[in-house]
């Protein structure tokens, strides 16, 4: 079986487990507390030298990293469920879409950046939030202006878009971004959210989310 080293707020790790329940893989989930650092003890660099989660360990003692190329595995691994388009142009909109959230916003908002502007660059609580919303903002407005929400992001059926979507505006909504100027995200967002394949890789549903 696989295994997926997860934090539960991990926006990386959310889309990875959005795509093994869309494509109805079974795997077992290891949690990796990034508060405590786990994601560097030995244990953990062993099989991500990189020490972010997520990562995925193959029956055969295989590990791979990065929440992309673990979609990309697992769209060739297991095609009976597509998530990518077979056309060639489609499916370069699609990762150029992917990308924009996974490169040009997840990264710039993560916990390790979030840190270090409160840590080494001194900045308060309030100026680290508007950073984060920021990029989030500038990356919606373009995301949102290639949604279709018809009820997905591109089309009647769920892909990689709405893999990456929902975990990066669950973030947005953690951090208060006010979704009324992204109408078509906000509708997918509610409409994904109520599928069970991205219930059970909610947040609020792992085992490693800490109780109140």
């Amino acid at each position: 079986m696989l295994k997926l080293y997860s934090y539960f707020h991990s926006s990386s790790a959310y889309r990875v487990r959005i795509a093994l329940n869309l494509k109805n893989i079974k795997y077992r989930l290891e949690p990796i507390n990034l508060l405590k650092s786990e994601e560097q003890q030995t244990r953990y660099l062993s099989i991500n030298p990189q020490g972010l989660v997520p990562a995925l360990t193959l029956p055969n003692g295989q590990s791979l990293s990065q929440s992309m190329a673990i979609l990309e595995w697992l769209e060739t691994a297991y095609p009976q469920v597509p998530l990518l388009p077979d056309d060639p142009m489609e499916a370069a909109r699609v990762r150029s879409l992917c990308h924009s959230i996974a490169c040009d916003i997840q990264p710039l908002n993560n916990l390790r950046v979030l840190n270090y502007l409160k840590g080494t660059m001194a900045l308060s609580q309030e100026q680290s939030i508007q950073w984060y919303r920021h990029w989030i903002r500038q990356g919606f407005e373009v995301i949102e202006k290639a949604m279709i929400a018809s009820p997905f992001a591109l089309g009647s059926e769920p892909g990689w878009v709405d893999v990456l979507l929902i975990p990066q505006t669950y973030n947005a909504l953690r951090f208060q971004v006010d979704l009324a100027s992204y109408p078509a995200i906000d509708q997918i967002y509610r409409h994904c959210n109520g599928l069970p394949a991205f219930q059970a890789a909610h947040p609020d549903n792992q085992p490693d989310k800490p109780s109140a």
